[in-house]
Order: C-alpha cells, then structure tokens, then sequence
C-alpha cells in the first residue's frame, strides 16, 4: 500500500502546485482595483476636497500603483520615470526579496492616497482589510512581508516626489482681490465664497510643457449696453435657456453638477449636500469601462493612471486660464443687467467662468479613454444613483464630454463659449497624454 499511497500524494502535490493560488485569485482581480480607487473617491466627497485638489488626491495614488506594476512586468508595460521629465527613476526591490506586485500595487495606491488626503489615516481600516485578505487566502510570509515593504518604498518615493510640485507653496500664497469691475468675477449667492485655489495654475504639470499650453483665444469682452455685442447675447442665451429647460436638460445639468459641496439655504436654516468631483466622476466612468471590457489587472491600472494625468494636467491649464481672465460668470450679469430675481438652475461655483473647468477635463479624459476602447464605445453611466440621480447613456466618451460641457450651460453657471473653447481645449490635452505617455510596452 505504501507505494500506491506515495502515487496518490504526488499527484495531489502536483494538483495543488498547478492550482492558482487562493491569494492571487483574490488580489489581482481587477475589481479589487476598482474599488480601491472608489474608497479613495468616497474619502475624498466626505472630507469637501475641491476638483482641483481631488485631482491631485487621485494622480499621485495611481502612479504609485502603476510605478508597481511596471516594476513587475517591465515586458509589458513602461515606467514612467522619463516619461514624465520630472520623475525620477523608480525604486526596485531589494535583491533576493520576493513581491507579489498586485497586492503591492494595491497597498502603494493606498499609502499615497492615505498621505494626500485627511483627515491622517483614513485609508487605515482599508488597508488593514486588504492585508488580512491576503493573509486569509493564504499568501506566504515572505511575499507578504516583501509585498509590504516594497509598496512602502514606492509610496515614500512617490510622496517626496510629490512635494516637488508647489502644493505647499500655494497654501499659503495670497488671496484673490475681489475687485468691484465690470466683466471681473465677484462672488455669488448663496455661499459668496472666496475664490477657490487662485494659484492653482501655478501646481507642476506632469505632461504638459507649462501650464500657458493650450490656452484659447479671449472670451467676449465686457459689454452690456450693446444688445448686439457677443458679450449681451450670450448672457442672453443663457438666461432664455434656463428659463425654458426641458426635462433631459436639467437631467443632464443635475448629472454633471458634480458639486463637492453645495449650500442649501431653506428660509434662515442652510445644510450642504456634497457630490463627487469632476474628476472623481471620471474616475467612476474608467471603471465602468474597465469593467466592461473586462480588462485585467494590469491593464486597469494603467488605465486609471493615464485618465488621472490628463485630469491633473487639464485642471492645473484651466486654472491658469480662469485666473488669467477673471472671467465673470452669467449669474452676476444677468441679475445685475436683466432680472435681479433670476437664479441658476445649479449653483454657481467660486472661481472665475472662462473657460469651463467641466468641459476641459471631461475632454481631456475622454480623449484618453478612447485611445483605449475606441470612438464608439457606448456605455451608461449610472454614477450618479447613489445620489439618486437616474442614469445616462452615451455612445461614446467624446459625447459624454460633450454633455458635460453643455450641462454647464444648462446649469446656468456658464456661457456656451466656454464650453465649445474648454471642449476644444481638453481635447488638445488630453491627445497631448496620449501621444506623450507609453505606458504599455506593446
């Protein structure tokens, strides 16, 4: 019996040696990614994180976990050191150390976006999760402990790197002046807030030459007294347009809206509701697309990393632009020059209005997203359910830009010119990305 019971245990061990591991099945399921990149985005809604600070949150995460990947499968897929001009060479892992890059990825995502954001440490619970699901399926010590350590070494390289890009400059830098001049943008009801993130042109890019790329022609000059000026009439078009939305239009206004944080003001009480960023909706969008395409892991994250880029680029050149122009937004015209009782149909955000910040970074990530999955890839995005907003179908991600840019008219809180020009102008950035960025090696 001895020999027939060695037979019967040699084929177990090779039965077992040939099963995939219970770990790898666990982490490198492109879903855990996914929502990986979700807990993040619902961090950064609770905690009021602006766009353009969202955008930051989200870059800087996903390289780190890119930066991973490419370390290990540099067959397939590039780092970004170069590519990016001001990156540095990313770390290896120690000689003799064992990784499992997935779950190194995951961690990496984690330890950068937990440093970006606050309040400090709110990505902890997660990651405690993460590590016991690998432990539960069974990943050895050794590829757990060097798993760890290597994620660690990315995101402390990640991390300094990152303070390199003028963050901590612009917190303390000076206010907006609010000056009292026409055509200039003033505060509006009913936060009248302070500008938001004035400086923000000033943040480094990552692959644009300077932040003044890509920067339009002027918008209409200020003139109210002529009804034939372009200024009058665009004014005009919006106040007619929002007198009159349909159904679909304050759908598709109420879809983008995005607001991190609107005020609500009922008689003399007011509560703020918060949505997702612009970004953070796109950042929802890739998922949806990755998923339908089933892409694997590696793949996902790739494609996270390059929509996150064109986001972070697009806002820091449309912050430039916005602050250059000082733009005044249709609300303060149309109240001042033609009904003082008119309001938008969603409330108007606190930076200048040209061009729109909407209509250039959902152009610059759908410029990426195509380069992935194609000019027709219809998809819906439902987004917006956990807010109770019903879905919305698109036939492409160039048409989905394009809805988000005109919602910002609908919305009232822009002129259509700067939607067409923001259109226009992401779309330029984002080609930029795509043409500049390689990450997969074939």
């Amino acid at each position: 019996m001895r020999p027939f019971l060695f037979c019967i245990a040699g084929v177990l061990c090779l039965f077992v040696s040939c099963k995939k591991p219970d770990y790898e099945k666990v982490l490198h399921n492109p879903d855990l990614y996914r929502i990986t990149v979700k807990k993040l985005n619902d961090i950064v809604l609770e905690n009021n994180f602006p766009p353009v600070t969202a955008s930051r949150n989200y870059v800087y995460a996903n390289i780190a976990a890119y930066e991973v990947i490419a370390a290990g499968d540099p067959e397939h897929y590039r780092s970004l050191s170069g590519q990016i001009k001001h990156l540095p060479s990313t770390p290896r892992p120690a000689k003799d150390t064992t990784v499992d890059y997935q779950f190194a990825s995951l961690l990496a995502f984690c330890y950068v976006g937990n440093a970006v954001t606050f309040p400090e440490g709110s990505m902890d619970q997660y990651v405690d999760g993460l590590k016991q699901k690998a432990k539960n399926a069974g990943m050895p010590s050794d590829l757990f402990e060097g798993s760890v350590n290597y994620a660690n070494k990315i995101a402390k390289f990640i991390l300094k790197w990152s303070k390199g890009d003028h963050y901590a400059q612009t917190r303390s830098a000076s206010k907006y002046t609010v000056k009292q001049q026409d055509g200039r943008w003033i505060p509006t009801p009913p936060m009248y807030a302070q500008a938001l993130e004035a400086h923000w042109g000033e943040i480094r890019p990552m692959v644009l030459d300077s932040t003044a790329q890509f920067i339009p022609p002027d918008p209409p000059p200020f003139n109210i007294k002529d009804k034939n000026s372009k200024f009058y009439r665009q004014a005009l078009e919006v106040k007619v347009i929002v007198d009159s939305l349909t159904k679909e239009q304050k759908h598709q206004a109420d879809f983008w809206d995005d607001n991190a944080f609107k005020l609500n003001v009922v008689g003399h009480a007011s509560f703020a509701t918060k949505k997702f960023s612009p970004g953070g909706h796109w950042m929802n969008i890739t998922g949806i697309a990755t998923k339908a395409k089933q892409t694997d892991f590696n793949t996902t994250v790739s494609i996270y990393t390059q929509t996150s880029i064109a986001l972070f680029d697009a806002f820091i050149n449309c912050w430039y632009l916005k602050y250059r122009s000082n733009y005044v937004r249709p609300e303060t015209i149309i109240t001042k020059y033609m009904n003082a009782d008119w309001r938008p149909y969603i409330q108007t955000p606190p930076f200048p209005e040209y061009s729109s910040g909407h209509a250039v970074i959902s152009s610059a990530a759908a410029e990426v997203l195509t380069s992935k999955f194609g000019d027709h890839f219809a998809y819906t995005d439902s987004s917006e359910m956990e807010f109770g907003i019903e879905p919305l179908s698109f036939k492409s991600f160039r048409e989905a830009a394009k809805s988000a840019g005109m919602s910002r008219v609908y919305g009232g809180i822009h002129f259509k010119n700067a939607c067409i020009v923001g259109n226009v102008q992401g779309r330029e950035i984002g080609q930029l990305v795509v043409r500049k960025l390689k990450l997969k090696s074939n």
